[in-house]
């Protein structure tokens, strides 16, 4: 796996300067990093279809809150 130090990461205009983001960048081979602000070396792999379907649920509610997993 690449360096995440050479990934160009986004962060979502909703986010501010505040902590707690989340951050994306994309790679070469059409698939998405994950990380999270306060933990920058953890870095997930994804595809844009899988990220999508994660918002999608989210938004719908269909996701457990509050410990439930």
């Amino acid at each position: 796996m690449r360096d995440v130090s050479t990934y160009q990461w986004w962060k979502s205009s909703y986010s501010a300067n505040s902590s707690n983001c989340i951050n994306v960048a994309t790679v070469g081979d059409g698939t998405l990093r994950l990380r999270e602000s306060d933990d920058p070396d953890v870095v997930l792999a994804t595809s844009t279809a899988s990220l999508r379907a994660l918002i999608r649920a989210a938004k719908a509610g269909w996701l457990p809150t509050g410990g439930e997993w």
